[in-house]
């Protein structure tokens, strides 16, 4: 029983040492992410060019810093009971197995639950922040998606005195989508033949475009510049084909880029114009691929 006595003191001292290095590991990830401004501060999330991104990116910091706490603790409570209760050597004798133990059973049940509740409130909270709705928002564009392009819709703007001025998307021009910086931009959703999903991840954000189903959201861009957007939904053979940029440009450029859609005289319809389904058909496609 001696030789028992010096091993329970260094326990003890143990304790402090594994906390303070659970909480010196815990801190140099908290410092890690402090910063926004570069790509381990956001935790490999794009930098957000959209007000409603700022809101996304703070709930996947939120996230990654709870699930980094809890697992810091499970981890920093498994090593120390490995090492604080190991086997020194045969003739340790077995420690005493406790079967059950109910307030700890109480508690790994319902912290997690608290853990799930917390985590939906915040996503919910979040959702509702970026689905939500300007009573009118500077501009309207409605996008669709069409097998295997887009047709973005510029409705109610002054440089179309009147009518709808569009730029359609085809299987050897990639479609160009123009926003103004400062203003808010609706996204009206369409799809004429299957779901296809309009995202760019600048801004953070995506939503499904489906047949028959009337999708929307808004965005406010905070950063000029050029943005890459795609289907992100497997939507056929072409899938891949369905890419389109975003030109985020000051409101003058804005106003001056529908003028030369106007003034070509070939991009104003009178109606949203919707790319007929099989609009792009690559050479070697059959007609009977394409109604498959």
């Amino acid at each position: 029983m001696s030789l028992q006595l010096p091993r329970r003191a260094a326990g003890k001292r143990g304790i402090p040492r594994t906390a303070a290095l659970v909480v010196l590991g815990l801190s140099t990830l908290f410092l890690a992410g402090c910063s926004d401004e570069t790509a381990a501060g956001r935790l490999a999330m794009p930098d957000p060019a959209s007000e409603q991104g700022e809101h996304i990116l703070n709930l996947w910091q939120g996230a990654w810093i709870a699930a980094l706490i809890t697992g810091g603790l499970v981890w920093g409570l498994i090593f120390y009971a490995t090492w604080r209760f190991r086997r020194r050597s045969a003739d340790d004798p077995i420690p005493v197995q406790t079967r059950y133990n109910l307030p700890l059973e109480i508690f790994y049940t319902i912290a997690p639950v608290i853990m799930v509740i917390v985590f939906f409130n915040h996503t919910v909270k979040t959702q509702n922040l970026v689905l939500e709705e300007s009573e009118r928002p500077d501009h309207t564009v409605y996008v669709v998606g069409q097998k295997w392009s887009w047709t973005f819709n510029y409705v109610e703007e002054p440089a179309g005195d009147g009518k709808v001025l569009f730029e359609a998307g085809t299987g050897s021009y990639i479609p160009k989508l123009v926003l103004p910086v400062g203003e808010t931009t609706r996204f009206e959703l369409r799809s004429p033949d299957v779901i296809h999903d309009f995202g760019v991840p600048g801004f953070l954000m995506k939503m499904d475009v489906i047949p028959g189903r009337n999708n929307h959201y808004e965005i406010k861009p905070t950063a000029e510049g050029t943005y890459r957007g795609a289907c992100y939904e497997l939507c056929g053979t072409y899938h891949s084909r369905m890419l389109f940029t975003v030109d985020v440009v000051s409101p003058e450029e804005y106003e001056d880029y529908l003028e030369e859609l106007a003034a070509t005289g070939k991009n104003d319809a009178d109606d949203i114009v919707e790319g007929p389904a099989g609009a792009y058909q690559p050479a070697g496609m059959h007609e009977d691929e394409e109604t498959s």
